[in-house]
Parts: structure tokens; C-alpha cells; sequence
């Protein structure tokens, strides 16, 4: 019986193939993370997408994270550091409300995700546009390590509206 010899140019593609599923399992940890949808259109999607492709490999010590849905956004760690990009303004704020700064980013966090130790904060950017939302995990806190961790990719494609009081 006469067995055939697999060719070079396949087996190399197996063994890519192979090499491309490990990293993206071992990138992605435990499932894909659900980014819930923001209706964000036009050049706000398009800086959005450039976000959100610049965006570090880890946050909080935190690996990146496979992650699904129609908007654009990013997570990391398990339970999920979630970033969505091109959200509406949080129903607490207003153009006086104060903001948490991090290495020049001004972040508006709810008095109770500041002062509740225990539960998980949701921080936006209200000063910028597109805004973007990060849902921290009370694991986490305090939250300035995902603050200056995501900052410098932000104010490099977001642009600056007004500055947070």
C-alpha cells in the first residue's frame, strides 16, 4: 500500500492554523464578553473602531478578551473590565458634575460607585467625544489602575468637549 506524503505548503498551513486557534483561545480567557449596543454611527463609529484597535493588551493586570455585539468595545479579565465606545452621557451627570482625574483624563464615576467599596463602578468620559464607558468590577478598585491603563489610547482618539470640572 502506498501512502501518500503530505506536502510542505499543507502541513505549514495546519501547523498556522493550529498556532492562530491557541493564541486566540489563550487571548480570549473564558468566552467572549457581550459589549451591549450604543448606536454610535458615523465618524464617532469610525474614531470609536480606531479605539478600540489601539487599545492595550491588559488592563488592571488584566488579559484582553474576545468580545462580540454590534458596537465597538473591549474587555479583560474574568469577571469582565468592560470598555463601550460612543455611549450617551449617564443619567447622573450634568455639565457641573465633577470628575475623577487620571494622568489628565477626566472620568465622571456616580458618587455611589466612588464612595461603595464593595460594588462596580461605571466611569465615563464625559468630557470627551465619543464618550466612552468602562464597567469595572469591584474586584478591581480602586478603579485608577483601568483609569491610566486606558488613557493615553482615549485621549488619542476621542477628542476633548469640555474639561470635567
Amino acid at each position: 500500500m502506498h501512502r501518500r506524503r503530505p506536502s510542505p505548503h499543507r502541513a505549514a498551513g495546519v501547523v498556522a492554523l493550529l498556532a492562530a486557534a491557541t493564541l486566540t483561545a489563550g487571548c480570549g480567557g473564558p468566552g467572549s464578553v457581550e459589549v451591549r449596543d450604543t448606536g454610535v454611527t458615523g465618524a464617532e463609529r469610525t474614531a470609536c473602531e480606531e479605539l478600540v484597535a489601539a487599545l492595550p493588551d491588559r488592563v488592571a493586570d488584566q488579559p484582553r478578551r474576545t468580545t462580540s455585539g454590534s458596537s465597538p468595545g473591549a474587555a479583560w479579565g474574568d469577571p469582565a473590565i468592560v470598555l463601550r465606545c460612543g455611549v450617551g452621557a449617564p443619567a447622573q451627570s450634568d455639565l457641573t458634575s465633577q470628575c475623577q482625574v487620571a494622568n489628565g483624563l477626566g472620568w465622571f464615576v456616580p458618587v455611589a460607585g466612588m464612595n461603595d467599596q464593595s460594588t462596580d463602578v461605571v466611569m465615563t468620559t464625559i468630557e470627551r467625544r465619543p464618550r466612552v464607558e468602562v464597567t469595572l468590577p469591584a474586584r478591581y478598585r480602586p478603579p485608577v489602575a483601568a483609569m491610566v491603563d486606558l488613557g493615553r489610547a482615549i485621549k488619542a482618539h476621542t477628542r476633548l468637549v469640555a474639561p470635567c470640572s
